[in-house]
């Protein structure tokens, strides 16, 4: 009875108010310290556009060391758990915390892999599953990562060690971008080549110093063959792909309309009655 009385004192000792408080003041500092180091951070990579990754990935280390380090600091400097009350509480404690824990601390120690063993990293463009777009955030529980239509989408660290992701510019500034066309069988493939070459080259958008590739291949379409150019070029810049990709399409249609090289006809399948 006695040592179970001395535990009961131990833990409201622990859990006076004035610790609870002290410990949110402590909390709430680190976020607006993590917030305010990445607001400098947005504004460091709009000046310094040529580094805009590697800002984005010191950036979220620190914010990553800073929650995890932080939080743990403070906790044990304002409530300093003594010997006694980890051992009277840990445990029956750990065990149902453990259980109720387990899925985020999978996720924190999953979280360590990806900042240290870089399958991808802040600012790559990546396919995981059926979603594509650029990664925001590796936080301690999960990945944000931003699709081309704007969406946010959150995605549990852990399902990236089990799951295959594809990076399409693996820490780079440039990325490699693949536009498709379709022209008649019976065009000359060569003036198709110098056409789309042209439009590729003088788009703003692309990166002079990686080469420029156009392949064709001849294919099956709507019961039809047609021949498919695909164009190989990189971005300047991640950001810019679908700017890139709209210029492409754009400037090369409308140089192919101009030279009267012909486009197949696509007709939808008809299903038999």
């Amino acid at each position: 009875m006695e040592a179970n009385k001395d535990i009961t004192v131990l833990i409201f000792d622990f859990l006076r108010i004035d610790k609870i408080l002290i410990f949110i003041i402590f909390v709430v500092l680190i976020v607006l310290s993590v917030r305010i180091v990445n607001l400098w951070s947005a504004k460091l990579q709009q000046k310094l556009s040529s580094k805009r990754l590697q800002i984005l990935q010191v950036t979220t280390i620190f914010s990553f060391v800073t929650y995890l380090f932080g939080i743990l600091s403070a906790f044990y400097f304002v409530f300093q758990p003594s010997k006694e009350l980890l051992v009277g509480v840990g445990g029956s404690a750990a065990v149902a915390i453990g259980f109720a824990l387990k899925d985020l601390v999978g996720s924190m120690i999953a979280g360590f892999i990806l900042l240290f063993d870089r399958p991808f990293q802040v600012g790559d463009r990546v396919s995981f599953g059926d979603v594509y777009g650029e990664i925001k955030n590796i936080g301690l529980r999960s990945v944000r990562l931003m699709t081309l239509d704007d969406n946010l989408v959150t995605i549990p660290n852990s399902r990236f060690l089990t799951d295959v992701v594809a990076s399409g510019n693996s820490g780079a500034l440039d990325m490699m971008v693949v536009t498709h066309f379709y022209v008649s069988i019976y065009q000359d493939l060569e003036e198709v080549r110098n056409l789309l070459h042209e439009v590729v080259i003088t788009s703003r958008f692309v990166f002079l110093e990686k080469p420029v590739s156009i392949t064709f291949e001849e294919i099956s379409l709507s019961n039809t063959f047609v021949i498919k150019a695909n164009l190989k070029a990189y971005v300047l810049d991640v950001k810019y792909e679908k700017s890139f990709l709209s210029d492409i399409t754009m400037r090369g249609s409308q140089i192919l309309g101009q030279n009267k090289i012909l486009r197949p006809v696509i007709l939808p399948a008809i299903e038999p009655s």
